[in-house]
């Protein structure tokens, strides 16, 4: 029996492949997130997007890389522990009213937002921001046809 595709499936597939989050648990000691960023470096993988949460004991990295497939080679090479989740990513005109009107977009549409944090500017030098959200064919069917921009793992390449 073939498997159907649903209409916000096909329409997020043609768009891109979405932007993947590594999370890294590191020690909380000087130089911990240092020593991984010139890791990554080493081989030529840029940080894009960069959120810390650091408690007494470990310290935990999200970080959208410039190349995912290299990095998550790395990774497994060096017996780093490491999570990934997809994230939404738009492009905003304007950081404060663009701000409000994305967030105001979801929240009617009832989508829940689990965390959010600027990146590095864009391609285009405009502003981004990363948001992990509980139904990503969704928000991005729904930021979409609001007439938001959104970048794609293929787009933030460099």
């Amino acid at each position: 029996m073939e498997q159907q595709i649903s209409p916000i499936e096909e329409e997020v597939a043609e768009n891109g492949s979405p932007v993947r989050q590594f999370s890294v648990m590191l020690p909380n000691r000087v130089g911990a997130l240092a020593s991984l960023v010139k890791l990554l470096r080493g081989s030529h993988i840029e940080v894009i997007g960069l959120s810390v949460q650091d408690s007494k004991d470990a310290t935990v990295a999200r970080l959208i890389l410039s190349d995912t497939d290299s990095a998550e080679a790395i990774f497994c090479e060096k017996g780093i522990a490491h999570t990934t989740c997809e994230l939404v990513v738009v492009a905003l005109k304007e950081a404060g009213p663009g701000l409000l009107q994305c967030l105001d977009i979801l929240m009617t549409a009832e989508t829940n937002l689990d965390f959010a944090y600027a990146m590095l500017p864009g391609p285009d030098g405009q502003a981004l921001l990363a948001m992990h959200v509980e139904d990503y064919e969704f928000a991005t069917c729904v930021l979409n046809r609001s007439g938001f921009k959104l970048m794609y793992e293929e787009d933030l390449i460099r």
